[in-house]
């Protein structure tokens, strides 16, 4: 009881929401988007590629609207930024269970990928603004727990549904969403937060913000690190769903299942291995991160049993628990205070891989099969040289800021 009280009082009330709502949000996304490829098919006609592409559109738009949602909130506050991007959501999904035609898809999930990249980037700074310093990374490791509580039990949701058969699950997801928001609204009339103060609404522009995005060196490396990790991270969701469907019995249970030993791996090893990275630098979990990654894509193209696949999905998924808290602690170090909703919008400019990744993934697939995880295996470990020579960069800033301080 007592562990329980402090950990309420550790952070603030809209925190706690924002957790809870992640795991409700995401346990209900994840009970139909993982499926969105597997639905396209039953239920249209559309070529692998073309689902590839449809399905990618919403990380293309991401890739803009991040930037755009975030700056947006340095000026305006989160608040306003949020709690649109969560309603036009829930719309967008009530609408996956309505349409039919394939371009009515294609403008849903562009829809889908503009509400991610504005309400992703915005919460985790509006986390970052009610947080101190010294427990921001305590709060990103929770948030990332939080997800993937949700993801434990969405897919298997979806597959108890009929996601194949059936666009129930999208229709869930979009009442889910509506109360979440609806919370949401709550809670911050309720503790009346001020997200952002009116020297940063003075402060902060686009035009501004853009400046400072295009020339900081470091955070360029970051993002086209970033860009090319989620090109081979993508087939995880998208074309891995495919290929099991196409070559496992039973690929759709079988799929269900491997996206919960994601998460469930997730969650059970995630603080162990977060003590374990707390040891090392942010470089160093990425860079074994993206090894791993790679042994996954490996075991992917390479099994013919189930049970290997299962295998494989855990060596994935350590590196997903590594890497992904490891890339947004680089983007913490890096952002400014008054521009942290700006830089962390400019990180989903790498959802452009998220894009790209099930395109390519979805020809490749169709012309050499199983192996085009290898492929993605060699990519993902290229990403590591640009994480590399901007953690470089950064520790030269830091040092000259140091120095300069010092003098002072």
């Amino acid at each position: 009881m007592n562990r329980i009280r402090h950990f309420l009082s550790s952070y603030h009330p809209l925190v706690h929401t924002l957790l809870f709502g992640t795991v409700m949000a995401r346990a209900a996304s994840s009970m139909s988007m993982p499926f969105l490829a597997l639905y396209l098919v039953a239920t249209t006609d559309m070529s692998k590629g073309m689902i590839g592409l449809v399905i990618g559109a919403s990380s293309l738009a991401g890739t803009v609207g991040g930037f755009i949602g975030g700056t947006l909130s340095d000026r305006i506050g989160r608040k306003a930024v949020m709690q649109g991007a969560l309603f036009t959501w829930a719309a967008v999904f009530v609408g996956f269970s309505l349409v039919t035609h394939p371009l009515l898809f294609l403008l849903l999930n562009l829809i889908s990928g503009l509400c991610r990249s504005f309400y992703e980037p915005v919460s985790q700074a509006l986390m970052a603004d009610l947080t101190e310093k010294e427990k921001r990374l305590q709060v990103y490791s929770l948030r990332y727990l939080a997800i993937n509580v949700g993801v434990a039990v969405g897919p298997l949701l979806g597959a108890a549904f009929g996601m194949v058969k059936g666009s129930l699950p999208f229709l869930l997801t979009g009442i889910v969403y509506l109360f979440y928001g609806i919370f949401l609204v709550v809670m911050m009339r309720k503790f009346k937060v001020q997200t952002v103060s009116k020297e940063v609404k003075e402060r902060v522009t686009f035009a501004a913000a853009w400046r400072v995005v295009r020339k900081d060196m470091i955070l360029r490396y970051q993002l086209l690190g970033g860009m090319i990790g989620a090109i081979g991270y993508s087939q995880m969701a998208i074309t891995l769903s495919q290929y099991v469907n196409e070559n496992f019995a039973q690929g759709v249970q079988l799929f269900a299942a491997m996206m919960s030993v994601n998460a469930v791996t997730v969650i059970v090893l995630q603080i162990p291995l977060s003590k374990l990275a707390d040891r090392k630098s942010p470089l160093t979990a990425i860079v074994v991160g993206n090894l791993l990654f790679a042994l996954g894509d490996v075991g992917f193209a390479l099994s013919g049993h189930w049970l290997l696949l299962i295998a494989s999905m855990v060596v994935f998924t350590i590196g997903e628990t590594l890497n992904f808290p490891a890339s947004t602690m680089l983007m913490d170090k890096i952002a400014p205070d008054h521009m942290r909703g700006t830089y962390f919008g400019a990180q989903t400019l790498t959802s452009l891989g998220h894009f790209i990744g099930p395109w390519v993934g979805g020809l490749l697939l169709a012309s050499i099969g199983g192996n085009m995880f290898l492929v993605m295996a060699v990519v993902t470990v290229t990403s590591s040289f640009l994480y590399w020579r901007g953690s470089q960069l950064l520790t030269k800033r830091i040092e000259g800021e140091y120095a300069a301080t010092g003098s002072a």
